[in-house]
């Protein structure tokens, strides 16, 4: 065989393997990626979703990029796919799937481009890497590639493609892997720490509906690499770590923790409402600046902060540590279980599956409970003749208005209701309504009962039936009886029952309710547990002094 018919074989078996690579990334249709500019931008593009293909070199234009994770439709295609760390300087395929305006686009510098804040834009976009099979594509050939005449057909063993680990469902936590990239780390040590993530990512096995996780890296300044939503499998994660380039300069985690917690988690990014947030920040050696502020931020919006340490300052060094103290302010909560010391990066194996069941172990993951996603909620409402229709929708708009400052979810705070007169009714119990809008379209439609007017038999049948064990969810409970006159019955005792079964009771009275009977029915301290309005109208000036009143209560209790 000539050497020109052996360089043409090769040519179109090169471009074959191409073309099968095309076609198994999508689908039995053939789909060729639309070639576009450095700066094409995806308002230029005229279907919602399309694969496209940016040319090489790209880093080398001033691109315009707006926004981070989610960009507005101004912005360069190949300038976000840089951005979002999808493609590199050699350019390759993207997914742009087109998305509605948004009031808010953030900034941020990732991978050598610097996206844009905007305050508005019409339209949206996000890129997404091309998924294709494991293959191959070589220009040379073997001599086996085109077997002689009359060679025999040797049998072809096929490989067996391993089942892709399943992720881990009862690890449903989205976390922040904050990476030091500081001068103290350097190189090396630096790229042992990307190895040590991707494999606990593996450990993780992260996915959709498990656990998700995030780049930040900390030096001079913070920079976010990627978000919770960006990938979904482990070994998209680790590319997405191997392409991580090395920035140093200070090792500033305690800016890096900030910018995080307000810039990080975020829904528009991939955070799930009602999972725990989480922090894990890795140290080679010791931080630059103070990490005592920053953790006080993560601990009032309900991230758990873990610090891992690297290479202990020797004692010839301790003078340089600006605080000794710091593992100990940094974290969640000083009890040991959020901090970690490893002796080196050269030694890490070991710690890996430690470090993961820790960051899954959610029951214990303390600053995730806040007053906003860890309560039960029950209401107890007056539905007698006195209150009349009208004067019922305003008290049930005073519960809308609590509840829409909670956190519901099937794992977060729930809400449940009981409306009386002589009868009770439960209207609806915790685990019924466990999406926000469920619930509040739930007390929305509670049809009036009208009768009369016991109270003390509310409240025991609400403990009996509404706060049942199999069904209350595992934060604080709390109790808010909203009525507008004297109870036929004694109130005081099934109140104090309540209370003994660690119920937290909020009385809300309107009109001609008894401040006696108001007082005898809430918890100590009765002053800060009593409302009172003369007026239907009144009501929704209470909304803010029982929600903060049921945050000083949850706080107090932890």
């Amino acid at each position: 065989m000539s050497t020109l018919t052996m360089s043409v074989q090769s040519a179109v078996l090169h471009v074959l393997g191409i073309l099968s690579l095309i076609c198994s990334s999508f689908g039995n249709e053939l789909s060729v990626p639309k070639p576009i500019t450095c700066e094409t931008r995806a308002a230029d593009l005229p279907d919602i979703s399309q694969l496209v293909l940016c040319p090489a070199n790209c880093t080398l234009w001033k691109l315009s990029v707006f926004g981070s994770g989610v960009y507005a439709s101004i912005s360069s295609i190949c300038g976000a796919g840089v951005h979002s760390g999808i493609i590199g300087a050699s350019g390759g395929p993207l997914e742009v799937h087109k998305l509605p305006g948004r009031t808010s686009y953030l900034s941020s510098y990732a991978h050598g481009i610097q996206a844009q804040e905007l305050s508005r834009w019409t339209t949206s976009f996000t890129v997404a890497r091309t998924i294709s099979s494991p293959m191959e594509v070589s220009s040379q050939t073997s001599s086996s590639a085109i077997p002689p005449p009359g060679a025999a057909k040797k049998t072809v063993k096929k490989n067996l493609k391993k089942t892709p680990a399943a992720e881990k469902r009862d690890c449903q936590v989205d976390i922040a892997l904050i990476l030091d990239s500081s001068y103290h780390i350097g190189h090396r040590r630096f790229n042992l720490q990307k190895n040590f993530i991707g494999r606990l990512a593996a450990m993780l096995k992260v996915g959709p509906d498990g656990p998700r996780v995030g780049v930040v890296q900390a030096s001079e300044t913070p920079r976010i690499e990627f978000y919770l939503g960006n990938y979904s499998m482990p070994k998209d994660v680790m590319f997405a770590l191997k392409e991580t380039a090395y920035i140093g300069g200070n090792t500033n985690t305690g800016k890096a923790i900030l910018h995080t917690v307000r810039n990080f988690f975020n829904p528009d990014y991939g955070v799930r409402r009602g999972h725990p947030r989480i922090i894990v920040a890795f140290v080679d050696g010791w931080p630059s600046d103070n990490l005592e502020d920053a953790a006080v931020m993560a601990r009032e919006s309900g991230v758990n902060v873990f610090v891992v340490t690297v290479a202990k300052p020797i004692p010839e060094e301790m003078a340089l540590v600006r605080d000794q103290d710091f593992m100990k302010k940094a974290v969640c909560k000083d009890n040991g279980f959020f901090t970690m010391t490893m002796p080196s990066w050269f030694s890490t194996n070991k710690f890996v599956k430690p470090l993961a069941q820790k960051v899954c172990s959610v029951d214990q993951l303390l600053c995730s409970k806040t007053c906003y996603n860890s309560v039960n909620l029950g209401f107890l409402i007056d539905g007698s003749s006195s209150v009349g229709d009208t004067n019922f929708r305003l008290v049930l708009n005073l519960l809308m208005a609590i509840a829409r400052n909670f956190d519901i979810s099937e794992i977060g705070s729930r809400v449940g209701a009981v409306q009386f007169t002589y009868d009770q009714r439960l209207e609806f119990g915790f685990n019924e309504n466990t999406r926000k809008d469920d619930a509040l379209r739930a007390i929305q439609n509670i049809p009036y009962m009208s009768g009369g007017t016991a109270t003390g038999d509310a409240i025991t049948y609400t403990v009996e039936n509404l706060f049942q064990p199999r069904t209350v969810g595992i934060g604080k409970k709390f109790l808010i009886i909203i009525t507008d006159g004297q109870s036929y019955d004694d109130v005081r005792g099934p109140a104090i029952a309540a209370q003994r079964e660690g119920i937290t009771v909020y009385s809300v009275g309107v009109a001609w309710a008894p401040m006696e009977d108001l007082r005898a029915m809430a918890s100590e301290p009765k002053d800060t547990h009593t409302f009172f309005t003369r007026e239907f109208t009144g009501l929704e000036q209470l909304e803010l002094p029982i929600v903060r009143g049921i945050c000083r209560d949850f706080t107090e209790s932890t």
